[in-house]
């Protein structure tokens, strides 16, 4: 997936769209936003329901490997969340195909490669535990920046709902101090 998702991007895309006009995906990217932030809104509630209010330490929280519900839930929301990521590769390639090359900078593209990657591998040998808080508070991140762009695609009868964008950046840098706080103890 991830060999196919670059080929395009910095390839074959590019290419097929050299001579092309950029396609028109409002409608497209409206459903798009939508859908991603009712997948965040139950990733976000569930983590919540499933651990962190529920059961888990803000401390510490080992992975509880046994097949109890709770485990089982718990590792169901880490495969969603993997899912999610994979989900969030449209993201670039909407780009390519509406010719916004100037979003697909490095920072865009080794964050998209690298958390489909690393959500991966959470699936597969850590679905649990203290982990989960940083697909937790990447999920309400998710969940306000995509609302955001679905209004951002609405058109310009929108853009004076839209007078919040500059805080989603400040935001994603609270977030970002946080998790290593956490991740640090």
């Amino acid at each position: 997936i991830m060999a196919s998702y670059l080929f395009f991007v910095l390839s074959w895309g590019p290419r097929y769209m050299k001579h092309r006009k950029p396609f028109d995906l409002t409608n497209t990217l409206i459903l798009y936003n939508f859908l991603q932030v009712l997948f965040s809104i139950y990733i976000f509630c569930e983590g919540l329901d499933a651990g962190w209010l529920t059961k888990y330490s803000w401390k510490c929280e080992p992975v509880d490997v046994s097949t109890s519900p709770e485990a089982l839930r718990i590792a169901r929301g880490v495969y969603i969340y993997f899912l999610a990521k994979i989900s969030e590769l449209l993201d670039t390639v909407f780009f390519v195909l509406r010719k916004k090359e100037r979003q697909i900078t490095f920072l865009h593209l080794y964050h998209h490669t690298g958390m489909p990657m690393v959500s991966w591998g959470c699936t597969k040998y850590y679905p649990g535990g203290h982990g989960t808080l940083i697909g937790l508070i990447n999920s309400f991140v998710h969940i306000i920046m995509y609302s955001y762009y679905m209004m951002a695609a609405m058109g310009p009868q929108f853009q004076k709902y839209l007078w919040w964008k500059k805080y989603i950046t400040t935001l994603q840098m609270v977030v970002l101090v946080v998790l290593i706080d956490t991740r640090a103890h």
